[in-house]
């Protein structure tokens, strides 16, 4: 399964647009966690070869948007075809995972049980508290990948229709735990539209009104940084996951060794130990230094002087620029950033050109220390195996 996760994040960082605000690798990411979600709470309903059918479907169910929003579930399934075929998976089982994939889509009826568990997953974020933030989300990418633009109104009607006509939770652990929630956020968006019937316009005067509020940008741009600085956190996040993981495996490693393998080498009779075991080590302890790397902060100097400020030249929204400043004189120039627009948004680009960078790096060295681990480990094996073969074979280990 984290070769299809690997292959899915790849894929979407090489090829999608990131105008795709909501139908991403954070939603993907998201999806995931609720089929998993689900299968736990449902175990018993599905078998072990349905659960990893259901969860490949989960990983591929949006990667057609890579080539389009049209039709992107057929898409998603070759492109999931491929993968799987290359993975030598049955004719079967690439059927099953296909009928999973072309379940997502909301027109149509749900023809199997996987499906049900996919289309709950794939609608989790309508039970859940997030609703509102992510409603966000998904109305900005239609705005930017369909030219497809919607007033508070209009927008509040088309969830509103959606939620109420279109949608419905299939499983029973759905039905239990995020139904609710949905009701909730059903009321909120009746709330919603309620207000805007009380200000005592038309509905005609309620959509130019609130047109002349979308067409100016900031509301736009606002949920642009807001998303993507996001959609950057995240990606920061997974990326220092994935290193703590091959330090704790790395270490465990060491600890073995030092208290396993180490004594035994004082003994003349397994000398032929010392070169594969030392290896191993030194694999272990690269990986550790490169995890380590890509997991280090970068800590500026923390000042900033006030022609700084005044030349635009500084970011006042990373902390690294100001940590060590006092509280009056930072005060001060941020009431100067927020007088001027230009400035702040300026910021915000900075902010997240910088966060940019840092990823890049983060998963550079992140790369390395994939290939260091894994080479390393094919090379302490056939050192390993050199070793044994040399003397004859592993009783003297006993």
């Amino acid at each position: 399964m984290q070769k299809a996760e690997q292959f899915v994040f790849d894929l979407f960082k090489d090829k999608l647009s990131s105008q795709h605000t909501y139908h991403n690798f954070l939603h993907t990411e998201f999806v995931v966690q609720k089929t998993k979600e689900l299968i736990e709470n449902e175990s018993n309903t599905l078998s072990e070869r349905e659960k990893e059918l259901l969860l490949l479907a989960a990983w591929f169910h949006d990667t057609g948007h890579v080539e389009g929003t049209e039709n992107h579930e057929e898409k998603s399934f070759e492109i999931a075809k491929s993968f799987l075929k290359e993975n030598n998976f049955s004719e079967e089982e690439i059927k099953s995972v296909q009928e999973i994939i072309l379940n997502t889509c909301v027109s149509k009826e749900v023809s199997c049980k996987l499906g049900e568990f996919l289309r709950d997953a794939d609608s989790a974020h309508i039970g859940s508290d997030m609703y509102e933030e992510i409603s966000r989300q998904l109305r900005l990418e239609w705005e930017l990948v369909n030219g497809k633009k919607l007033t508070d109104y209009e927008w509040a009607v088309e969830n509103y229709n959606f939620l109420t006509r279109e949608h419905k939770f299939f499983t029973d652990y759905a039905k239990t735990h995020w139904q609710p929630v949905k009701m909730k956020n059903v009321y909120w968006i009746q709330n919603e539209i309620s207000n805007f019937k009380n200000e005592g316009l038309s509905k005609q005067e309620i959509k130019k009104k609130k047109l002349e509020k979308l067409e100016r940008p900031e509301r736009g741009i606002e949920t642009m940084f807001r998303v993507t600085l996001n959609n950057h956190t995240r990606l920061s996040e997974i990326a220092d996951s994935k290193a703590n993981i091959l330090l704790s495996v790395n270490a465990i490693i060491i600890s073995i060794a030092l208290s396993t393998l180490l004594p035994k080498l004082g003994s003349p009779k397994n000398a032929y130990l010392i070169v594969p075991t030392l290896t191993m080590l030194l694999v272990s302890v690269l990986s550790i230094i490169f995890a380590i790397l890509a997991t280090k902060p970068n800590i500026t100097k923390g000042t900033f002087t006030d022609s700084d400020v005044q030349n635009k030249k500084v970011n006042l929204l990373f902390f690294g620029n100001f940590y060590k400043m006092p509280l009056d004189k930072y005060e001060a120039a941020m009431n100067e950033v927020m007088k001027d627009k230009e400035y702040l948004y300026n910021s915000l680009t900075r902010d997240l050109y910088y966060l940019g960078l840092v990823l890049d790096k983060k998963y550079k060295r992140l790369r390395v220390t994939y290939y260091v681990f894994m080479f390393g480990t094919i090379l302490t094996v056939i050192a390993f195996i050199f070793a044994f073969q040399q003397e004859g074979g592993m009783e003297s280990l006993f």
